[in-house]
């Protein structure tokens, strides 16, 4: 099969999903039209787009990696630019979910389809086989479903559905691009109501709301138990309906109550609209996009929705300590004593987590392949962390299937239908769950099934799992080189070395510099190239300042100066390895971990990465050679230009550092310098280490020698003088706090490279120097030792 590549992608429909699809496009640098209907008013025929185009700069959380990259959309409309069709690879139409519509659309749009190009619709529910009966037989097997999750940029859900003449070869070529040029996780959904995700989901909102109702509890209560505490989205279940869009969620519960009957599913009976919702629709309360739904915010108040009242009214209320308690025991205690409860948000939790099991087993071999895609899609899609039969299946599978069968039976739970044959007896019951090492359990096919074989899945050398499936974890994986507690160094083929931080958070303590500092020699001694990558999120938060506290404690400022130094040493190492270092950066990589990425010798990146130098919230500077780094990359970039003034080089980098600013996306990191153009960025999560390994044998193939070191200029004491100046109008403003000024000083004063006439040369270990300098001061500045006991104890920033 030859490969398919994907040059051009046009997206048909700037509504909400549309545009928001269109974004996620151009962040990921691939090329899009946006098309939608001719303005009937004006001169520009595309003004429909060119305000969805702009409205999604002002989106929050933001749809584009950076604003300006808005202007990447091309704009189009379907009177005038139906011929930019042929152009693309993937049309994926995005209008409103209704049939006829979608037809109309179809009909007109396929003469210009390019015969290889692939047509989807993005829909959360409808029926694909229907959507397909206008297409021409050319297109036919050229036609999917495709079902992104709002909003596209955050949430890795897309699942794939199949229209009865869908060739598979074109599933296959839309997962990989889905995959690895957009960094989604797919599942295959079957073409059944509202897909997996939805099914589940919107039976488990449903099945929540009437739970609720049962047991008496208010929607502030509701969402304290249903959020982190019980390993689900922070939003809960009311937040989340009123971010989704109350008219969206009565739109998806039509979608059952239309295409299902009390025949075809047990649970018809519970698709009911909730007459708390038909309330707030008649209202016109959408949830967050008219301001008001469930919740509505009154200045700082947050208040909630009593529907006895139909008004709005103090909330905030939160759950009993006992239950926050109860969930934080292991799975099966944790179901008994929910189960054992008198208490009604106890017996209200175990009643949602029953409801849950019972539906997805009734539901499993309709809906899904196998209960892999199941648990996946509630993950990927809902943001739980566990899907309904891991949790079970973690639980004690045997004693939670009696508890829910007994319930059923009762006439407790939401439906009379009991639990299939597979949950009681032959390989399940044996097994003690549906997941296993040798694959998930599939009820049509009866047997456990891997995981699909797709040419993409080898670019994901760890792969996200469920609990059962037995998979080896990086931390075992490979041949361990050494190991000192605070870095395992380890390697896949004897050519590339790898080293994973193994601190909380990946902080960098004593033993991770040591541990840094070694791999390096053993890489430049035994292999090609070294990658860091520590496996899950985050990269890094820093320096371990616990770690530090005992040692100031007990030999006050000059161990902090020891330590210190031997991180700047350390990054000196990375930056001048005889070998290739890469760094896999994937989450958080701030302040020390921020350093320690600038000074490999190339990043790759996720793409939804947050990197920033962001020690002043502790009260501190840079002091493990960001400020370097800040100083020596403006004078290589004024070197390249034809201004002869470094302070215009200096502003971006000295601003990043002294408020704290973090690129929330790779593309956002890049403009703030953290990044360089050379740098990668991958789309997806688990691609990072194989695309890591990959640029450090390039680096290493290609002969790679480290920089030379050189001296470069400063900006010297009148830059120094300038920004003091600016900084004092700020504190006179009000903007910043007298700390926040004289730390900011101390970062000016480094990053100019302190009393010195401007263009004077200077060295990296020079100005790590005055970083030491600055860093040690602060450490002893009580406002500063304010700050750190501050985020110690709260994990917050304090300002004073």
């Amino acid at each position: 099969m030859s490969r398919f590549i994907v040059q051009q992608v046009a997206v048909l429909g700037a509504g909400v999903m549309g545009a928001q699809i269109a974004a996620h496009l151009v962040n990921l640098r691939v090329p899009v039209v946006l098309f939608d209907l001719p303005a009937q008013e004006g001169k520009d025929r595309n003004a429909i787009v060119a305000r969805a185009v702009d409205n999604l700069k002002k989106l929050k959380p933001a749809a584009l990696g950076v604003p300006e990259d808005a202007a990447l959309i091309r704009q189009a409309n379907y009177d005038d630019d139906l011929a930019l069709l042929a152009e693309a690879d993937i049309v994926i139409e995005a209008i409103a979910e209704r049939l006829d519509w979608k037809h109309d659309l179809y009909r007109r749009i396929a003469p210009h389809i390019a015969p290889h190009a692939i047509l989807a619709s993005n829909t959360s529910g409808l029926s694909i086989a229907a959507l397909a009966e206008p297409l021409p037989e050319a297109l036919l097997p050229r036609f999917c479903g495709i079902h992104f999750f709002n909003p596209p940029r955050y949430m890795p859900l897309v699942e794939l559905i199949a229209a009865p003449r869908t060739a598979p070869e074109i599933l296959d070529q839309l997962e990989a691009f889905v995959t690895s040029g957009l960094g989604k996780s797919v599942v295959r959904a079957r073409d059944t109501p509202n897909f997996i995700a939805n099914r589940v989901g919107t039976a488990g909102l449903l099945a929540t709301f009437r739970e609720a109702e049962k047991f008496g509890l208010t929607p502030d209560v509701v969402d304290d138990l249903t959020g982190k505490k019980l390993g689900r989205a922070s939003s809960g279940t009311y937040r989340t309906a009123d971010v989704v869009g109350l008219d969206t969620l009565a739109h998806v519960i039509g979608t059952l109550q239309k295409n299902l009957t009390a025949e075809l599913d047990p649970f018809y009976e519970t698709y009911g609209t909730p007459e708390v919702l038909s309330t707030l629709l008649e209202m016109k309360n959408l949830g967050s996009k008219s301001k008001a739904g469930f919740y509505k915010k009154v200045g700082r108040d947050i208040l909630r929705f009593d529907p006895k009242t139909r008004d709005y009214v103090a909330g905030g209320e939160k759950a009993d300590d006992v239950y926050a308690r109860m969930l934080k025991k292991p799975a099966g205690e944790r179901l008994r004593l929910l189960r054992e409860s008198k208490g009604a948000q106890g017996q209200f939790l175990w009643a949602i987590l029953r409801d849950s099991f019972h539906y997805a087993a009734v539901h499993l071999e309709a809906i899904a392949d196998t209960a892999r895609d199941v648990d996946q899609a509630m993950r990927w899609g809902f943001g739980m962390q566990q899907g309904p039969f891991e949790l079970w299946q973690e639980a004690g599978w045997a004693q939670v299937a009696r508890w829910v069968q007994e319930d059923i039976d009762a006439g407790r739970a939401l439906s009379r239908a009991p639990l299939p044959a597979w949950v009681f007896d032959g390989p399940v019951a044996e097994a003690g769950g549906v997941h296993t090492p040798e694959g998930s359990w599939s009820p049509r096919a009866k047997e456990f099934r891997q995981r699909p074989i797709l040419p993409v899945y080898e670019r994901q050398r760890f792969p996200e799992r469920l609990g059962g499936e037995g998979a080896q974890g990086f931390a075992q994986a490979g041949r361990t080189v050494f190991d000192n507690g605070g870095v395992r160094a380890w390697t896949f083929d004897d050519e590339v070395l790898i080293a994973s931080i193994q601190t909380k958070m990946h902080a960098i303590s004593p033993d991770v510099s040591e541990g840094l500092a070694e791999a390096v020699t053993v890489a430049e001694r035994d292999f090609k190239a070294l990658v860091i990558w520590s496996g899950d999120e985050p990269f890094s938060v820093g320096a371990d300042l616990q770690a530090l506290l005992p040692a100031f404690v007990v030999a006050g400022v000059d161990a902090v100066d020891g330590a210190e130094q031997e991180l700047q040493a350390t990054m000196l190492r990375i930056r001048y390895a005889a070998v290739p270092v890469v760094a896999a950066v994937r989450g958080m990589a701030l302040g020390g971990g921020c350093e320690l990425a600038v000074h490999a010798a190339r990043r790759v990146v996720a793409f939804e990465s947050y990197i920033g130098l962001v020690e002043v919230g502790v009260g501190l500077v840079p002091g493990a050679g960001g400020l370097t780094y800040i100083a020596r990359r403006a004078a290589e970039n004024a070197a390249a230009s034809t201004g002869k003034d470094l302070l215009p080089f200096l502003t971006e980098g000295f601003t990043a550092a002294a408020m704290a600013k973090v690129g929330t996306s790779a593309l956002e990191s890049k403009k703030l310098g953290y990044l360089l153009e050379s740098d990668v960025i991958v789309p997806h999560k688990d691609e990072l280490l194989h695309v890591a390994i990959g640029e450090a044998r390039a680096l290493a193939d290609a002969g790679w020698r480290p920089p030379l070191k050189r001296s470069f200029p400063v900006a010297g004491r009148s830059g120094i003088a300038t920004i003091r100046g600016q900084l004092v109008n700020m504190r006179d403003g009000g903007f910043i706090s007298e700390h926040d000024q004289h730390i900011a000083g101390l970062i000016a004063s480094v990053v100019c490279g302190g009393d010195v006439e401007p263009g004077t040369l200077v060295t990296e270990e020079y100005l790590m120097a005055l970083e030491r300098r600055a860093f040690c001061s602060l450490v002893v500045h009580p406002k500063t030792q304010e700050r750190i006991m501050g985020m110690l104890s709260t994990g917050k920033p304090l300002r004073n």
